[in-house]
């Protein structure tokens, strides 16, 4: 089904509802983890890194404004007041995504597993049958790229190097296994997703082409292959979340709250 605009797709039953949950998914894992991204900023381990993270913080948060946009589009509120004013109860990132940065092994790992994961996301958008999302997911798709050429640099890098490095790394691995697979949920909307052709693939396939893409970096870092991720019991796309989303909100929504209606 190609959908050309908000416009048509409100007047499709149960299309708007379906698109929204996707894109709340889309916008959410790309403003959480941005903000992760920026709490890097001056303690990176060289200054290339905190100029590098930098860089992609503003572009996984810009990344979630053109998704807000399109959700303005549907009939939600504006960008601010979807970023700064939803409780987590409202927020559709996966779990992995809100928690704590730990230690630089932690951060690169996550890094690159959301980041294969999404190019993999983003691929299959670029042949959404909502064409609004399928266009503006092909920029998106250029800039992504680098990020995950960077991710995967540093994840193979600091698996192979022996010692400390390997050591925090396979640590690192270990904590995320738990909870990666929450990445390939769909939420309660996959099947309308499927149905309405907004996205083509569902959560299996998602699962299966992100382990064909890892497994490779995996055997060059020289990191045993723990085994396919399993579903987390804690679902961030159906509003289950944990309370470190709870004290990421509080942090950055701290300015927003002194005065939501001021205008900047």
């Amino acid at each position: 089904m190609r959908v050309e605009s908000a416009a048509e797709a409100a007047k499709i039953s149960g299309y708007r509802e379906a698109l929204t949950e996707l894109l709340f998914q889309l916008a959410d894992d790309e403003l959480v983890m941005g903000h992760r991204d920026s709490e890097w900023l001056g303690l990176a381990p060289d200054i290339e890194e905190d100029v590098a993270f930098s860089s992609i913080a503003q572009d996984e948060v810009g990344h979630s404004v053109y998704y807000f946009e399109r959700l303005h589009e549907l009939g939600e509120t504006d960008s601010d007041r979807l970023a700064f004013d939803r409780g987590a109860d409202r927020r559709r990132n996966a779990v992995v995504l809100e928690r704590p940065n730990g230690d630089w092994a932690y951060t690169i790992a996550r890094h690159f597993f959301y980041d294969v994961f999404d190019q993999i996301r983003l691929e299959a958008l670029s042949t959404s049958g909502y064409v609004p999302l399928a266009h503006g997911v092909t920029k998106i798709r250029r800039e992504e790229h680098y990020h995950l050429l960077h991710m995967r640099l540093w994840f193979t890098r600091l698996g192979s190097a022996g010692g400390e490095a390997t050591e925090r790394m396979r640590r690192a691995v270990r904590d995320l296994w738990t909870e990666i697979g929450g990445l390939f949920s769909l939420g309660d909307a996959e099947s309308r997703l499927l149905e309405f052709g907004i996205i083509p693939i569902g959560a299996a396939e998602l699962k299966r082409r992100w382990e064909d893409q890892v497994r490779p970096a995996f055997e060059e870092a020289k990191i045993p292959w723990p085994g396919s991720p399993a579903v987390p019991e804690i679902d961030g796309r159906k509003g289950e979340h944990t309370s470190d989303l709870e004290r990421l909100l509080d942090s950055m929504t701290e300015v927003f709250r002194l005065d939501p209606a001021a205008k900047w």
